[in-house]
Formats: C-alpha cells, structure tokens, sequence
C-alpha cells in the first residue's frame, strides 16, 4: 500500500502530534534528557496556545502510560466535576451550548502535575517555556488555525471569546498570533505550580467571572484520578485503555466481539461490517451503563465478559445490518497525541475542550478557555449519567496502548473525533495487528464512521444510522455493505474525522511513528 507520508523510525523516543510546532517542543525536551512525561507536558501546553479550538487548559485530559522497565501501565483520568449548583432543576431548558453553565472544573492542569509527579524529570518551569514563548511572542497561524476560528464565527456570530483571548478574528496564514493574557496565566502556573491554577488568580477569576456558578471549594476539590486501565487480550496482544467514566469499554468490547472473526481472511465489506456490528453493540451498552463510577456501579466487567460478548456474536448477521442504539452527543473537537523517550516509557494522551473552542467563554483576564464538557450529562432521571453535583460526565476520550505478551510496548495510538475515536480506534489495531500494515499505512487506510442519522431521512427512520466511508473505497464494497442494508454515504477521499497518531515497537526496539494526513501535524524522532 502506497502512502503520502513515509513511517518515521528513530532508536531514542518521539512524538506524533496534530501541530508540528508542539511536536518540535517535545523533541526539544526529550533532547534535552526530559523523560516521555516532561515532553509530553510541554507539547500540551505548546498545543493549547497554538491549537486552542481543539483543546486549552480550561479543559480534560486522559492519558494511559506504559513505564519499560517496571511493564506497568496507569490510566490519569484528568476529567472536571460538575459545580456544586449543577443540579438538573438548574437547567429548566436543557444545557446549554456556550457559556461558563456549559462548563466543568478543568482537569489537564492538575493533570500535567499529577503525571509530573510519577515520571518527570525536567522543573516545571523549563516544559512550559516554550508555550510562554508562543503566548507572549507569537506563533504563525497556520491554515487549520484560521479555518477553526472561521467555523465557530459561522456558528456563534456573537462570542466574544477571540476578543477575550486577545486573537484578531481577521488572522490569515502566517500573521503572528499573540495571546498576553494566556502568557500570563502560564508564567503563573510555571512559578507557583498546581496551586496557581485551582487556588490562586486564575480560580478567583473563574469564581469572579461565573458570578459564583463555580465556587473556590469546587475549583480547590478538583483531583486527577490514577487508576488501573482496562485491558483485555485481542490475538495475543493486551491492550490497556480507559476506564469509566470515559466510554473507552467500547474499544475493548469491539475488539473482543472483533476477534471472534477472522479479519485477515474476509473481503472488505465484511470487515467493515463486523467493524460497524460491534460498534452497535458496544455503543448499546455504553448507554445502559456509562456513568461517573464514584456515584454509580460501572458494571465493566459484565459488559466485557464472555457471556455478554457471546451474546453479542450470536446476534450479527453478515447478510444483514441490525438496528442501531439511541442518537449520542457527538462532540467535536479533541487532540490526540503520543510520546516516548529512549528508556521505552511512552504516553497515549487525549485532551478536549470538547465542541470546537468549547463553551466560547474565557476565565477573564486569564486568556483560559473553558470547556463545555458539562453538555455530556443526561437530564434524564433514569440515566445513569444524570447530571449533579461534583459528578464527573461520561466522557468520549479515550486513548490505547497494548503491549506483547511479555508486556513490552507494542502499540501507541489514538485520534480525536468524539464517538468516532473508538471507531477509529478499533481500525487502526486490527489494521496492524491483522493485516499486518505499519503504522502509516493503518493510518491512511480508508476509513468508516458510523454516526447518528441526520435529520428525517430513512436511515433514521430504520434506526440503522448512516455509515460514512471515504471513497477510496472501491465501489464494489460500498454496494456490498448496502446489499446488506446499511445507510452508506460516501466521504471526501480523506474527508474521514479523524486525526490519528501511532506508534510502533518493532521487535528489534526500533520506534516507527505514523501521522495523519488528515491534519496538519507531523510525526518526528530522535
């Protein structure tokens, strides 16, 4: 399979990323002798100044590490609780989709210090001094920076978020982009740590500018939690992703209905079928269960057992496409990133906002942009993700890693996309691990989504939702998967919403890292 990027190989770590500059900031930091952690905590700060629609320190974060030399894997779950007045009476008329009531207490700062706790090397101070750069000094908006602003003006007229964080809406290709505010707010953090950030300025100006909707105790509780990561067997391979409250579950119960078949062996069209099925099942139960599992029994182990996965198998037809679950929230905007240093240690990380540029409000005087990650919860009293206070949503972030049987890294890898990520996710495992493809071509490969369907048409009608495949597809297989009744609907040629990262171990210890075309980022190693 021919690419249009070469697969990287490098013997002493790197990073794969969806901005090339803040890629260059964690090849900085690993030459430098920083660990896979300080590296990666320096390309997200780097990433939230210069790709802030997709995520800022306003918003959550999710990593799963694999640490070489003890085969330990963690799962940081960076994710914000509801303020203590997010009671279900308090949104009479549903959630909103803009302002600080659309919010939830940011998690990834907490986040870059909790993992610098465990595994960093390199003070605080030195990661975050090229994202101080970039805020204080300017960066060149490149065409994903000015494409981003131009969408959310299409679809909120009236924000005044840009003037907040200081950016001129009229921005082209190459203009500097200068943000002192956000500057600011990062030499705060870098000088006075943690606390700068959940108990000093910055947290009085979120307290000030929400008029007490968040209040000093709900800011200060916030923790990120270290847990063990899910994982099952796929083949021979362990796979470590996230636990409750993100719907990383349905990844692994995707696979594990996945390898019931042999992939490696069926043509095109049942692949993706199979692909589509357990998407529908593991979907079905993730809205049966998903919750924040402090306040509710997250029943994982049930969803991921034999007896459920046989169920499952039992009822796909390969003749027949069956009936999809209730429409989700889709989400939007993500980043996705990975790194590893020359020791083997590697980090799978995810970080959001969640819609484009969030909830389109900013801490005052802060240049922080605040998610809307609150617009996940339920208002259904049946739910198990109703919303209430110091609850945490169900989360669509989640990012993988898997490792041999003798628990050495194999894989690193993951994607922005809301309800796609474990879609895409699941392609891009059996991509490697059954068709044997590297890294790069995984990622390339032509893709499939399968989304709600879109407003009256017969797809939602039927309750099969619409599939979505690009068009490199040959068009043999898109009649194929319509013969077994699928809604397809064919996308641009890399018009698939993904923006994958990946990474490889090969079994002589060299690094091979793959980048999406899809987006403007880059792959690099040293």
């Amino acid at each position: 399979m021919q690419t249009g990027r070469s697969v990287v190989y490098s013997r002493n770590g790197g990073a794969a990323a969806s901005q090339p500059l803040a890629v260059s900031a964690a090849i900085t930091i690993l030459k430098e002798g920083g660990s896979f952690i300080d590296a990666a905590i320096a390309l997200s700060a780097v990433i939230c100044v210069v790709e802030p629609g997709a995520s800022h320190l306003g918003g959550d974060a999710f990593l799963v590490t694999h640490h070489a030399a003890s085969k330990t894997n963690l799962a940081f779950n960076g994710s914000g609780e509801a303020p203590h007045a997010a009671t279900p009476e308090a949104y009479p008329s549903g959630f909103p989709m803009y302002g600080y009531k659309s919010g939830t207490v940011p998690g990834l700062v907490s986040t870059w210090f909790e993992a610098h706790e465990r595994y960093g090397k390199l003070p605080m101070a030195r990661l975050l001094e090229q994202a101080i750069d970039y805020a204080d000094n300017g960066f060149p908006a490149n065409s994903g920076f000015v494409r981003r602003i131009e969408g959310h003006l299409a679809q909120a007229p009236d924000t005044k978020m840009f003037t907040a964080m200081g950016i001129d809406v009229t921005v082209k290709i190459g203009d500097l982009v200068v943000q002192k505010d956000l500057s600011r707010s990062l030499r705060e953090i870098s000088a006075g740590g943690r606390a700068a950030f959940y108990e000093g300025r910055i947290a009085d100006q979120l307290v000030k500018g929400s008029d007490g909707w968040f209040n000093k105790e709900d800011i200060k509780a916030h923790t990120t939690r270290v847990l063990d990561p899910l994982s099952i067997k796929y083949r021979d391979i362990t796979v470590y992703g996230q636990p409750p409250p993100t719907q990383g579950m349905i990844l692994m119960e995707e696979l594990l209905i996945s390898e019931r078949f042999d992939l490696a062996s069926m043509s095109e069209s049942d692949r993706i079928h199979v692909g589509v099925e357990s998407k529908k099942a593991g979907f079905a139960d993730r809205n049966a269960i998903i919750g924040d599992p402090e306040f509710i029994e997250v029943n994982t182990a049930k969803i991921l057992s034999k007896e459920n996965i046989d169920r499952h198998v039992s009822q796909i037809s390969m003749d027949s496409a069956a009936t999809d679950i209730a429409p989700v929230n889709e989400g939007s905007d993500t980043t996705y990133f990975l790194v590893a240093d020359s020791d083997g240690n590697a980090v799978s990380w995810i970080q959001s906002v969640f819609h484009g540029f969030g909830s389109s409000w900013v801490i005052p005087e802060t240049g922080i942009l605040l998610n809307n990650r609150l617009t996940g919860f339920s208002l259904d009293p049946q739910s198990p993700n109703i919303i209430a206070p110091g609850k945490r949503p169900a989360h669509t972030l989640n990012a993988f890693t898997a490792v041999r049987p003798d628990g050495s890294l194999y894989l690193v890898g993951g994607t922005p996309g809301a309800n796609i990520q474990v879609q895409t996710n699941l392609q891009l495992i059996t991509n490697v691990i059954d068709l044997k493809l590297n890294v790069q071509q995984a990622i390339e490969a032509p893709h499939w989504q399968h989304l709600n369907a879109p407003g009256e048409s017969s797809a939602e009608e039927s309750g099969k939702g619409v599939l979505q495949i690009e068009n490199r597809v040959p068009a043999a297989v898109i009649n194929e998967l319509k013969a077994k009744g699928h809604e397809v609907s064919e996308l641009a040629a890399w018009g698939h919403g993904s923006s994958s990262q990946m990474m490889e171990v090969l079994p002589n210890g060299t690094f091979a890292f793959g980048s999406d075309p899809r987006c403007e980022g880059h792959a690099a190693g040293i």
